[in-house]
């Protein structure tokens, strides 16, 4: 009997120590990925005009690096990403609050959320020249409006879950308004109101460079675009690198912040826990 538990911790020891992390799959994904497109391109099944091998590509971001160019571009593409996010935060979760606290408010604007949600943010590319010409505003314009239902969803979502126990027995207490949303409403939201944040931050990203590259607002996706109209083939796919390393980045600190505004969710100290 305690060979046969020995044997059964043994095996369970074993193929818990062969578990592969998962950063090293990831890992793994990625170096296959860049095999498969320095070899694609080699073997004749792609035209390296249209697809540069690895090594190109890679070497044409070393190139870009040591230029201020990259640098300057990319601080202004975060600008306009950290600007756009911010209003959309703040705009979200007020209105939010608001708006889910007071029912017949809610009742009021739910078929105008409805209608104006879907709306694609690129939709509005003619509205925003129209207003703001090509400069930051109206890249700004579609960040905005493209991350305000991010967190405007969520944070109604989390309005809507509050205990109606603990609703009924503020409002026996008397509670003021201020005082219900700080104590009883913003608990509950809050832990939406990231996930909205997290949502929004890779949006507000993705209309950031759209805007760049269909407006012509200064930024990454501006030179990527002038590389793709200039024929610069292998910068243009080190641009297209660097805005995918901006928006792991991005997604990165997103959920770092998360888990550490939500160190006493049950959800984060599960995690955490596993």
């Amino acid at each position: 009997m305690s060979r046969a538990v020995g044997g059964a911790r043994g095996g369970a020891g074993a193929r818990g120590s062969g578990v592969v992390p998962a950063w090293a799959l990831g890992g793994a994904g990625v170096a296959t990925l860049l095999v498969v497109v320095e070899l694609v391109p080699r073997l004749g099944i792609v035209d390296a005009r249209y697809l540069p091998p690895t090594s190109q590509i890679l070497g044409a971001l070393a190139e870009r690096l040591g230029r201020a160019e990259l640098w300057t571009a990319l601080g202004q593409t975060l600008t306009t990403w950290f600007t756009g996010l911010a209003i959309a935060l703040v705009a979200g979760v007020v209105l939010g609050v608001v708006i889910g606290s007071v029912p017949w408010l809610r009742a009021v604007t739910a078929s105008t959320i409805e209608f104006l949600r879907p709306v694609p943010s690129v939709a509005l590319i003619p509205v925003a020249i129209l207003l703001y010409g090509t400069g930051m505003a109206s890249t700004l314009l579609l960040v905005v409006y493209a991350s305000f239902w991010q967190v405007l969803v969520q944070v109604l979502s989390g309005v809507q879950d509050v205990d109606p126990v603990a609703s009924d027995t503020a409002r026996s207490y008397r509670f003021s308004p201020l005082t219900r949303i700080r104590t009883l409403v913003w608990p509950t939201t809050l832990p939406y109101a990231m996930t909205g944040l997290r949502l929004a931050a890779s949006v507000a990203l993705i209309l950031t460079v759209t805007g760049e590259l269909l407006i012509g607002t200064p930024g990454i996706g501006r030179l990527l675009g002038v590389a793709q109209s200039s024929g610069a083939v292998a910068s243009m796919y080190a641009y297209v690198v660097v805005a995918g390393l901006l928006g792991v980045a991005v997604n990165l600190v997103a959920r770092a912040l998360e888990r550490r505004t939500l160190f006493w969710h049950p959800s984060v100290r599960g995690e955490a826990a596993a």
